[in-house]
Formats: C-alpha cells, sequence, structure tokens
C-alpha cells in the first residue's frame, strides 16, 4: 500500500522544512510548494491526499486558494487543514466556511499536527456506512453518492459538514457529546474541540436552512436529532 502523499504550501522554508521532517518522519510523502502559483503546478503534476496551506502567501492569499481548490471537479475533495498565524475566531470560520477541513495555529506541535493530518485522512477516507441512504423527512443523506438533497434541492457540504450530519442521522434520538462527535467525526480531541463542532454545526444548520432546527442543542453536552 502506498503511503499518502502530503502537499506542504508555506512560503517560511524553515517552517516548510520543519513540517516535512515530521510528515516523513510519520510514514508521509511530501510535496511542498512556497506560493499559491507552484502549489497549482504541483497538484497539476500529482493530486496529494491532503494540503497543508497557510493562509499568508506571498503571491495570492491561502484562502483564495483555497477557494480555487473547492470549485475544481478534480480537486474539491482533497482536504485542507488551514496551517496559520491568524489566531482570531472570525479567520478560523472564515477558513472552514470555505471548505478547510480542520485549522490550526502557529505556534503549534508537530505531534499534534501529524495527529490532525491522520484524523482528517482517517475520516476522509473512511468505510462507507452499512445504510446507505440517511432520510428525515424531506432530507437525505446518499452514503455512496456522498449527496445531501432536501426533496429536490441538493445542498452542497463540505466532507467534514457530510460525516457530523450524518453521525447525527445515524443516531436519532441519543444525545451526541463534543468528545464524542471529535472523535467520530474528526478522529482526535485537542484543546478548544469545542469550538470546532460549534462552528461546524452553525454552518451546517445555516446550509441546510429552515431544515436547520432538526439539530438540537443539549446545553453542556452537544447535540441530538430527534425522530419526527
Amino acid at each position: 500500500m502506498m503511503n499518502e502523499t502530503i502537499l506542504i504550501v508555506e512560503d517560511e522554508k524553515d517552517i516548510t522544512g520543519l513540517i516535512a521532517h515530521h510528515m516523513e518522519m510519520a510514514g508521509f510523502n511530501v510535496m511542498v510548494a512556497y506560493n499559491g502559483t507552484a502549489a497549482l503546478r504541483e497538484i497539476d503534476k500529482q493530486l496529494p491526499d491532503l494540503i497543508l496551506l497557510d493562509l499568508m502567501l506571498p503571491d495570492m492569499d491561502g484562502t483564495e486558494l483555497c477557494k480555487v481548490l473547492k470549485q475544481k471537479e478534480a480537486t474539491k475533495k482533497i482536504p485542507i487543514i488551514m496551517v496559520t498565524a491568524k489566531a482570531e475566531e472570525v479567520d478560523r470560520i472564515v477558513g472552514l466556511e470555505l471548505g478547510a477541513d480542520d485549522y490550526v495555529v502557529k505556534p503549534f506541535s508537530t505531534r499534534e499536527l501529524v495527529l490532525r493530518v491522520r484524523g482528517v485522512l482517517k475520516r476522509t477516507k473512511a468505510p462507507k456506512e452499512e445504510q446507505k441512504v440517511l432520510k428525515h423527512g424531506e432530507l437525505a443523506l446518499d452514503m455512496d453518492a456522498h449527496r445531501v438533497s432536501l426533496g429536490t434541492q441538493e445542498i452542497e457540504l463540505t466532507l467534514t459538514e457530510f460525516k457530523l450530519l450524518s453521525e447525527l442521522l445515524l443516531n436519532k434520538d441519543r444525545v451526541r457529546s463534543r468528545e464524542t462527535l471529535l472523535n467520530n467525526v474528526w478522529g482526535y480531541i485537542y484543546e478548544g474541540y469545542d469550538r470546532t463542532v460549534d462552528t461546524h454545526v452553525q454552518r451546517l444548520r445555516r446550509k441546510l436552512g429552515t431544515y436547520g432546527k432538526i439539530i438540537e442543542t443539549v446545553r453542556g453536552i452537544g447535540y441530538v436529532v430527534k425522530t419526527g
């Protein structure tokens, strides 16, 4: 079995070298790009299994590169972890809104970064559930096609949002704590995880429109989707 390939998009060579070293030590193949243009060129040569993306690049903003990748058919399903010095919550939300699967703030622990990479790869490559289509009223999740629809309207979700919604629908009437959701959807727990879960739930509710209310908050615990 071939090792997964990680593309590191980072303009600071010291940081790039540090990340590359630890990714290789963890058994990953590594590709490197020092700006957005070079990243697109590398992706044209070979599709990586995951992208570690800095937001502050010299030629284009990392958010713009993320947007470009998520709009292309060939690259829209490649998981992206943003690695950046921008620590404000609004920056985190913008990154996740654009389709990033995770967000790591500098300075970071290389051990934690490897853990997050493995967690994202695990959930994006996870085997499909036995139940092919999950339904709740007019809401339907096709597990094989990775498609979500409300009646005749298709809803665009990121891989993380899809996994989160399927986790809740597979466990109707059972309250899922934030810790449980993080373990089952993200594959790990880390400091500040509650904000990550809450942010994704808020985005999911917005995308579902009036149907977003099916995801109920259980104060101090987590979330639940109830039957009926």
